[in-house]
């Protein structure tokens, strides 16, 4: 390792030029193909991916069936458009507000495009889901059945308003789902071409109904405009926050060092290597996803920590040396094996990533581990050429005398060799201490559940997260889930014991309380057949014989919009599917749903035999979910074994090994463990984090066990040897702690959880491991010293 900087202080110029070339070069396969389309079969154009449904593998079976369902059944995404008005006694139910609605439905259904291929995108204008855009069913004599738009034109007086909602609250199917629960809201359920037009729609829409001056609220939200102002949001927050998050950085080295010229040398790293990686990654045709983004995020604290050893070291041996060569030659030979186990282990913890079966968290991994690696190589090659680049007389007056406070050594050379008196004097209550922490937060992360929500992915103060706690307050709920029933012959579902069963099942589960709501195909055959018998509710049932049920659809062939059958039956009526209105996209809610199906059938067979599949994107996220818990358990659990024997080989000690592990160990117990008690759920971004935060935590023991054993060997007591390593070592390892705490906080001033999420738990977990560091190691190396250094007190 020492000749790579040797190499680096002969040639200074090669090892600054080199790592700006490859920049270039990265940041031309990007630009090239993002700007002209697809180069060649190898590079690949800039491609932003927030859907959840991607976190599976494309040919994962779930995703295959949900894919399969939607075509079958011809499923869109939908964007939930709520307008709701506290002005008015009637809310939106006045001739003024219906006005509006219907103006700016008409402007939702001319919202169409052309894509490069020709294809139509945008809003499916013939599935859409609005008052003037459905039909009011209702009897037209007896026997007969009208199908009449249910607000054909603007009400021209609020009583023909009011008309409009009696009509509507007659349809089982839109009451709770387009109109409230109270009366008084109404919501647009606007079909998709795809996901990734929604942004531009919302955008659209808010311009157009931002003319209205009815005293009617807006409220835009759903999954898929959620997804892709997620998208968009994205890349502003990682422009704002990663810029601020640096300043703050160089900040803070500015304060420790003194010498801006010199700290610049860690910020170009960071930015080298978070260019270059992030080169690579999208270079290579991987997507910029939810998660992948956050490759920045992780890579610049590593590049930099790695640097404030560098530069900490450097600031006490250059005054000795007062030799620019000398000095980093000296500070090089010291750090190169600690830097290099650093390494090892931050790469081991985010390569373990890719035992999970999750593409975004594999490319996560994979391609921080590359920029973990990239990052060594830098610092160990551009920092000493930097350095050999500056003029002499930068150094004039740098050194750590010269920083002094007054009372006697800088702020930190005072506090820390009390630290680690205080540490080695209080050891036996410190272990207990430690033991008793860790045995009370083990019992919080015991509490932690798999629980996630994309839409919680934004802020509550945010617009899209306030209209979806409003919208499913008033209505029946805004996520969908879909189960599919399968029988073994057709024309299955025209058998009124089946369609019994179903409306059995949907009573069931309706009165449970879990969801809002469900449709399928028996509202349709109840509804119609309640009209053929002059509207009376007496028979809103189903009909008794198959006759009277094909009767019913027949009928329902005659209205607006007969292609709705096919959303909830099969053309030869041998599937069904049930629409699952939920209230909440958390998985725990989905998997009581389940749960409740599963019980319902083993306790009440259907009459025939029906094969059943769920899919929908509620659904995917539970799938998804338990493949985080799942592989995140088994990711950690290599990686920590992994990292423990490459300690213990290369400490050559099975204790140094175990003991270099305890503040990572620690720190992930009480972390976790305060999660549990807070909130209760495992989400994304806290499972990810402590499988990848094992590599990060344990650099700092790296640092410490290291120079603690070299430094042994000079002094050969451990009370001797105390004062050293809470010398330089520990004073470069407090200025790391206090950079990643403070240098990450522009995170939580995002308005998307999973980045303030990353900003708090990185911060928190590498201050603790660090603190950790500084307390209880020494403390366990004053208890084991004999053990410890059992071969140097020979």
């Amino acid at each position: 390792m020492n000749q790579m900087s040797t190499q680096a202080i002969k040639s200074p110029k090669l090892f600054i030029w080199l790592p700006v070339a490859l920049m270039l070069v990265m940041l031309t396969l990007v630009a090239v193909p993002t700007f002209t389309g697809k180069l060649t079969n190898i590079l690949s154009p800039l491609t932003v991916d927030t859907d959840p449904e991607s976190m599976l593998l494309y040919d994962n079976p779930v995703r295959v069936t949900h894919r399969e369902q939607k075509k079958k059944f011809v499923i869109y995404d939908f964007m939930v458009v709520g307008i709701t008005n506290n002005t008015h006694e009637n809310g939106v139910f006045n001739e003024k507000s219906l006005k509006n609605i219907y103006d700016l439905v008409s402007y939702a259904k001319s919202l169409q495009w052309k894509n490069e291929e020709g294809e139509t995108e945008g809003v499916v204008s013939v599935e859409l889901i609005a008052p003037s855009n459905v039909d009011n069913i209702a009897q037209d004599g007896p026997g007969t059945v009208t199908f009449n738009w249910l607000m054909a034109k603007p009400p021209t007086s609020d009583a023909e308003a009011l008309e409009i909602r009696e009509k509507a609250n007659k349809q089982p199917i839109l009451q709770g789902s387009m109109t409230s629960n109270e009366n008084y809201a109404l919501a647009l359920y606007i079909p998709l071409t795809s996901k990734d037009t929604s942004y531009k729609i919302s955008s659209l829409l808010k311009e157009k109904y931002a003319s209205y001056d009815s005293g009617d609220s807006f409220l835009i939200t759903g999954m898929a405009t959620a997804q892709d102002t997620f998208g968009v949001e994205m890349f502003v927050q990682m422009a704002v926050t990663t810029p601020l998050a640096m300043m703050l950085i160089f900040g803070l080295l500015w304060f420790f060092f003194r010498n801006v010229t010199l700290v610049m040398a860690p910020m170009i790293i960071a930015m080298l290597s978070v260019m270059i990686t992030m080169g690579l990654m999208i270079a290579t045709g991987n997507p910029v996803h939810v998660l992948t983004s956050m490759v920045p995020i992780f890579i610049m604290p590593i590049a930099v920590l790695d640097g404030i050893h560098i530069l900490s070291e450097f600031y006490d041996c250059y005054p000795q040396h007062k030799d620019r060569k000398q000095a980093i030659k000296c500070v090089m030979a010291e750090l190169s094996k600690p830097m290099l186990l650093t390494t090892i282990t931050t790469a081991i913890g985010f390569a373990a990533l890719n035992l999970i079966p999750l593409p975004p968290l594999q490319v996560l991994g994979t391609f921080v581990c590359v920029g973990v690696i990239i990052a060594w190589a830098m610092t160990m090659t551009l920092i000493p050429a930097y350095i050999m680049l500056m003029p002499e007389k930068k150094f004039e007056n740098f050194g750590s005398q010269h920083t002094r406070h007054p009372g006697g050594g800088t702020y930190l050379g005072r506090l820390l060799p009390k630290v680690g008196l205080y540490a080695t004097k209080g050891a036996i209550p410190i272990v207990l201490l430690m033991i008793f922490v860790s045995i009370v937060f083990a019992l919080g992360a015991m509490k932690l559940i798999p629980n996630d929500n994309p839409m919680k992915w934004f802020g509550e103060e945010h617009e899209i997260r306030k209209a979806d706690k409003f919208l499913n307050e008033q209505f029946a709920g805004s996520y969908m889930a879909y189960l599919s029933l399968k029988g073994s012959e057709e024309q299955v579902f025209k058998n009124p014991a089946v369609l019994n069963y179903i409306d059995n099942l949907q009573s069931f589960v309706d009165k449970k309380g879990v969801i809002g709501k469900t449709i399928a195909l028996t509202e349709i055959v109840k509804i119609v057949h309640r009209e053929l018998y002059n509207g009376d509710e007496e028979y809103y049932r189903i009909p008794d014989s198959s006759e009277a049920v094909a009767q019913t659809l027949l009928t329902f062939q005659n209205s607006h919009r007969p292609d709705d059958l096919w959303h909830y039956v099969t053309p030869n009526y041998q599937e069904a599917n049930i629409w699952f209105q939920l209230k909440s996209g958390d998985n725990q809610d989905m998997i009581v749903v389940e749960n409740l199906i599963d019980d319902y059938f083993k306790v009440n067979p259907p009459p025939v035999s029906l094969e059943r599949s769920w899919f929908g994107m509620t659904h995917i996220n539970v799938t998804w979910q338990d493949h985080v818990t799942v592989g995140v358990v088994k990711a950690f659990s290599v990686s920590f074994l992994i990292i423990l024997l490459t300690l213990i080989i290369l400490f050559r000690s099975i204790l140094w090994g175990v003991l270099a592990m305890v503040p990572l160990a620690f720190s992930v117990v009480v972390i976790y463990g305060a999660a549990g008690f807070i909130t209760g759920n495992l989400d994304t971004p806290l499972a990810i984090l402590s499988a990848i935060s094992i590599g990060l935590s344990v650099d700092y023991a790296i640092h410490f066990v290291t120079r603690s054993r070299e430094l042994h060997k000079k002094y050969n007591s451990w009370s001797e040897t105390l004062p050293a390593v809470f010398g330089e070592p520990a004073r470069a390892i407090s200025r790391n702690v206090i950079v990643v705490g403070i240098g990450f906080l522009p995170l939580l001033i995002t308005p998307l959880v999973p980045y303030q999420m990353v900003g708090i738990l990185l911060s928190s977990i590498l201050v603790l491991a660090g603190i950790a560091t500084l307390v209880i190691l020494p403390a366990l190396i004053h208890l084991f010293e004999n053990q410890l250094f059992r071969d140097q007190l020979k």
